[in-house]
């Protein structure tokens, strides 16, 4: 079984690189993040005809997740305010998360707020929304102890997973603050599904357009899948498929595909 993560930094200009990615690989479960489209414009005959069913929670030219899925998924929810009251309305405005049962487990799809810049409103925002993550998160695995958590987490959890983290303590994806809450989330009882396989550094999954930082490898690996217990221990496999990030107009990061075995 196969589930992967990418954000395809706009879905409708990614397309043909992710239905080509979908004919290649056949993976079981597609987590997209900022499809950047309303539902309504989202592209879905390309999917349908590939034999994915699809769901999706979109926002006009800004975030926006979706699940594309080879067979059907149940329980399908958009937001924290299934598994959450009271949470302030601004932090459900975004279209940040989508979640669904799958084979006897429960799949959350994210993409976490960026932050912009250190001690910016869109800092503080993004510390927020992991609070009620966390929330969310703990409310999950109280029902159900099979939960994956893949997305676009915008967090390096280590220093290994940036191409150079000097003066990281002061840089947006990499503060102790956002590292503190990305751990939080890890202590509940999630695990790297990635570092269970590859414990080199120098391992990434986004490069910035500028400063042809792909071509030099100048990376961050902060699309990740965390798996609770259960599930962390039928993982056997956890890649970084690269080749898309080599097509023209490429999405500037790469998908990240977790292979477990059959329950």
């Amino acid at each position: 079984m196969k589930i992967a993560t990418w954000n395809v930094n706009s879905i409708r200009t990614r397309l043909e690189h992710v239905t080509q990615w979908l004919t290649d690989t056949s993976v079981d479960v597609l987590c997209l993040q900022e499809t950047k489209v309303v539902d309504e414009s989202f592209p879905r005959s390309p999917f349908t005809d590939l034999g994915y069913h699809v769901y999706i929670y979109g926002q006009k030219s800004y975030n926006g997740v979706a699940l594309l899925s080879r067979t059907p998924l149940e329980n399908v929810s958009m937001g924290f305010a299934p598994e959450v009251a009271d949470v302030d309305a601004d932090l459900e405005e975004q279209k940040r998360v989508i979640a669904a049962d799958f084979q006897g487990y429960r799949i959350v799809n994210l993409y976490v707020p960026n932050g912009s810049s250190v001690g910016s409103d869109k800092y503080d925002y993004k510390l927020r929304w992991f609070k009620v993550l966390h929330r969310y998160l703990q409310s999950l695995l109280a029902a159900q102890p099979q939960v994956l958590v893949c997305g676009d987490f915008n967090i390096a959890p280590e220093d290994r997973d940036i191409h150079d983290p000097k003066g990281r303590e002061k840089q947006v994806m990499a503060t102790e603050a956002e590292r503190q809450a990305l751990q939080a989330i890890a202590d509940l009882g999630f695990a790297d599904a990635f570092r269970k396989f590859n414990q080199e550094d120098g391992q990434f999954s986004w490069w910035d357009y500028r400063a042809a930082a792909f071509r030099r490898d100048l990376g961050w690996r902060i699309d990740l899948h965390y798996l609770s217990p259960p599930l962390y221990e039928r993982a056997i496999a956890c890649t970084i498929d690269k080749a898309p990030r080599k097509l023209e107009k490429p999405s500037d990061h790469a998908p990240v595909t977790v292979e477990l075995t059959d329950s």
